[in-house]
């Protein structure tokens, strides 16, 4: 059954406007709602909140497919098929050496076409570690079962499962993964490992041509120094990525990807989580982060750019998920800086937990919550 309810509610080589606060804990100081916060937040659309599934078991990524069908993918490895006009059923994945545990397990998502899928998964097997890897799956056109066709990524660490990532971003041929740092001290800075970073890919999961990284370095790193990328999207209009990032008790980002970027997270020696997040007494030239929560974190997760007319004034602006704060923040924005934040008030905390967000061609906004039990699959549709 779905349920309606009302809701009132430049490229890459542009330089980044700093937005960050000058110490730990201040957070991105928030405009003066007399300087326009409270116009944008004035201008928010109504919207309808439509719970398209329930019963679903944390829910990590949806995919939209051409013909609207939603494919949502659970940490457990579980992918269930959601229809425009019938009810969800379980497709048959086949991800061979799957494991789960902790934070790892099926993570994100990306529709390449009809009948191909990209995801993000762990796996262990004899006598290699465990490691989080990225295939293409192929669909079944009924959609009764998928297998992977091809391995793009791997060796993605992985250690206790934590911080195991893993977000996708499709855009236009490349293929961006932000990834965790495992809880290991030893990969945010270290450019042969793929932990702690943004990746940057084509469709075969060879490095750009124009990769920032090559001697001494995996030449698929695009930027360093993240401690666990929880979220990428691509801003319309521009060659943009942006992504939301978990700090540690202070301090969720949100950043502008900066192709050779290093974002400053260094916890060595013995993964001390004290240290700031963007360290810029360690690297001076590390990039700030636009906009950052302060303390407390409210562990910040998927981000899509709203799009369409309908979307009123938030049309542009950043949302960004939030676990801990059970709830989504809207981000607005000019050029490069956060002038103005808000909040969806019907989903600020009435879900729970809140975990991926994804933008449909029609505008509609699909949320998956990530509360462990009877998770939903939410539409969030702005009124005509």
């Amino acid at each position: 059954m779905r349920h309606i309810r009302p809701v009132l509610a430049t490229s890459f080589a542009a330089l980044l406007v700093a937005c960050a606060p000058d110490a730990p804990g201040a957070g991105t100081p928030a405009p003066d709602p007399a300087a326009g916060v409270s116009d944008q937040a004035a201008t928010a659309p109504e919207l309808d909140v439509e719970v398209v599934a329930d019963r679903l078991t944390l829910p990590w990524d949806v995919g939209l497919l051409p013909d609207g069908t939603a494919l949502v993918g659970e940490r457990g490895g579980r992918l269930v098929a959601i229809p425009q006009d019938g009810p969800p059923r379980e497709v048959a994945l086949d991800l061979p050496g799957f494991f789960t545990g902790s934070e790892a397990g099926l993570m994100g998502l990306a529709v390449e076409d009809e009948g191909s899928l990209l995801a993000c998964y762990a796996t262990e097997s004899a006598g290699r570690p465990r490691d989080v890897r990225v295939a293409r799956v192929a669909l079944v056109e009924d959609l009764t079962s998928a297998a992977v066709e091809e391995v793009l990524v791997e060796g993605m660490p992985i250690t206790s499962g934590r911080h195991s990532g893993c977000r996708l971003l499709l855009v236009d041929g490349t293929l961006y993964v932000g990834t965790g740092d495992a809880a290991d001290e030893s990969t945010p800075q270290a450019l042969d490992s793929l932990g702690g970073k943004v990746l940057a890919v084509n469709l075969a999961g060879e490095p750009l041509p124009d990769a920032p990284f090559v001697e001494g370095a995996d030449p698929r790193v695009f930027t360093y120094g993240h401690r666990n990328v929880q979220g990428l999207a691509a801003r319309p209009g521009t060659e943009q990525v942006w992504s939301a990032e978990h700090g540690p008790d202070v301090d969720d980002e949100v950043n502008l990807v900066v192709p050779g970027g290093n974002y400053g997270w260094d916890p060595g020696p013995g993964y001390d989580e004290r240290v700031p997040m963007t360290d810029l007494d360690t690297f001076p030239d590390a990039v700030e982060a636009v906009w950052s929560t302060g303390r407390p974190t409210r562990a910040l997760a998927g981000a899509v750019f709203l799009q369409g007319s309908a979307w009123g004034g938030w049309e542009g602006a950043l949302a960004v998920a939030e676990l801990k704060g059970s709830g989504i923040t809207v981000l607005m924005l000019e050029g490069d800086a956060v002038v103005g934040e808000t909040r969806i008030a019907e989903l600020d905390g009435d879900h729970g937990r809140l975990r991926s967000l994804t933008l449909a061609d029609d505008g509609a906004l699909w949320v998956t919550t990530s509360n462990g039990e009877d998770d939903q699959l939410l539409r969030v549709t702005p009124r005509p």
